[in-house]
């Protein structure tokens, strides 16, 4: 039995369905009116008439002043990034293999030729954002990759700068390997990427985190263009015990509640103890943050979070399975145990000496992930994603011998006689002269 001792008020899908009118009609207007449209929306929506593609001039003068520390530390992100998805990479294999006599099948593992890589800059600049799709995209092959990233206006390590890309963003992107880098944000960037507008170079799949209009985007978008995944408000839950400390259960739930005021927090345990105390923390916790922090992890905490007690282990992971967590932390007794059990989440995270926060910024695993209960069926963004996995066929004449048999009877079966006349065409041509069993020709 479990039960809730804080049920969410809200859920991420009440707040999505305002944004797809918004988003039909500016992917409609961008697809008629092309770049025009996107300088027309770039100025009313960002306040931003100034360069779209960025020349090299101009990302050198924009990252010039960063300081070294903070180049190296960016660059040493990326380089883990890279990393783990170069050795996803060496995991996958291209084969071929005699399925039988005389036919051989194979698969050849091939980069898309185009990626378009999102970088939102609203609430908070997400450096991370940049090398994870782009750094990723690098590692997988893709010939050219063309980032995108909302105009900033702000403090730049506590000081003003000229309007446009947040140039600890850009440096990242130009660290982790983009082609094309063009000022952008919103559903205008993800169609101006689609489309191939400004670069010429209409994007095979676009991938990176962004608002519910830029989800929204990528979602109308699927099917023309390839995505990562149909995302929603972060999300975090923490499966916790009695061996669990509160004080890092809840400042985990908070370091993800400032994501957004969207962004569930989900604590589920079988410790009514620890559950107590760890409602006792979060308000105390959110009311030390910054105001920006304050608050959305404030709204997160009031509107989308929910903690569960439950009677056993076997009941934590199985509520934890249903909620398919975007990540998903693991503060127990036995961390072998939940690795084999556990079976939905974006990313996992094994014991208290690791934190969704490593995750996200700087571990290795990709931070773009399932959210809204896409881990049942779906992982998050890999070297994967931008790679095909073709299949490719070769027989001999006499492999034909079978294959235009059986191909021509099931044909028929099927009522399809053009499929079998294939075959049939093939064995008159290889065999002259000897009948083969073709099954009924379809009279209908």
């Amino acid at each position: 039995m479990i039960t809730y001792l804080k049920r969410a008020q809200k859920t991420p899908e009440t707040e999505t369905n305002t944004a797809q009118a918004v988003v039909g009609d500016m992917l409609a207007t961008i697809e008629k009116s092309g770049e025009q449209a996107v300088r027309d929306y770039a100025a009313k929506l960002d306040q931003w008439s100034g360069e779209i593609l960025l020349t090299p001039a101009t990302i050198e003068a924009r990252t010039r002043h960063i300081s070294a520390g903070i180049k190296a530390d960016i660059e040493f992100a990326a380089a883990q990034v890279r990393a783990f998805a170069l050795a996803q990479k060496a995991s996958l294999t291209e084969f071929q293999t005699e399925l039988s006599p005389g036919l051989v099948a194979g698969q050849r593992l091939i980069p898309c030729n185009v990626a378009g890589c999102y970088v939102p800059t609203g609430r908070y600049a997400h450096i991370a954002s940049a090398y994870m799709g782009v750094a990723t995209a690098k590692a997988a092959g893709v010939k050219t990759i063309v980032a995108c990233s909302t105009p900033y206006r702000g403090l730049v390590e506590g000081k003003p700068f000229e309007p446009g890309i947040h140039p600890h963003v850009l440096y990242a992107m130009q660290v982790a390997g983009a082609d094309v880098i063009m000022t952008l944000g919103g559903v205008q960037a993800i169609a101006t990427m689609a489309y191939g507008l400004f670069s010429g170079k209409p994007a095979d799949i676009i991938v990176g985190p962004g608002n519910k209009f830029v989800a929204e985007a990528k979602r109308m978008l699927f099917g023309k263009v390839g995505i990562d995944v149909f995302a929603g408000p972060s999300e975090v839950a923490v499966l916790a015990d009695k061996t669990a400390d509160p004080y890092i259960v809840a400042s985990d739930l908070v370091g993800q509640g400032e994501h957004g005021h969207e962004s569930p927090m989900w604590l589920f345990t079988d410790s009514r103890d620890l559950a107590d105390e760890v409602m006792r923390l979060v308000p105390g916790l959110i009311e030390k943050l910054p105001p920006t922090a304050r608050d959305a992890a404030g709204a997160a905490w009031r509107d989308y979070a929910e903690v569960i007690v439950c009677d056993t282990r076997e009941e934590m992971a199985e509520v934890s399975d249903r909620y398919a967590s975007e990540h998903l932390e693991v503060h127990c007794d036995d961390l072998d145990w939940w690795l084999k059990n556990l079976t939905c989440y974006g990313s996992l995270f094994l014991g208290e000496e690791t934190t969704v926060a490593y995750g996200d910024k700087v571990s290795g695993p990709n931070h773009i992930l399932p959210t809204k209960g896409a881990a049942k069926y779906s992982g998050g963004l890999s070297v994967h994603k931008f790679m095909k996995t073709l299949t490719w066929q070769r027989a001999t004449r006499e492999a034909n011998r079978e294959l235009g048999q059986v191909t021509a009877r099931i044909s028929r079966l099927e009522g399809m006689e053009a499929h079998a006349r294939t075959g049939d065409d093939r064995l008159a041509k290889y065999f002259k002269g000897e009948s083969f069993d073709k099954g009924t020709p379809v009279s209908v």
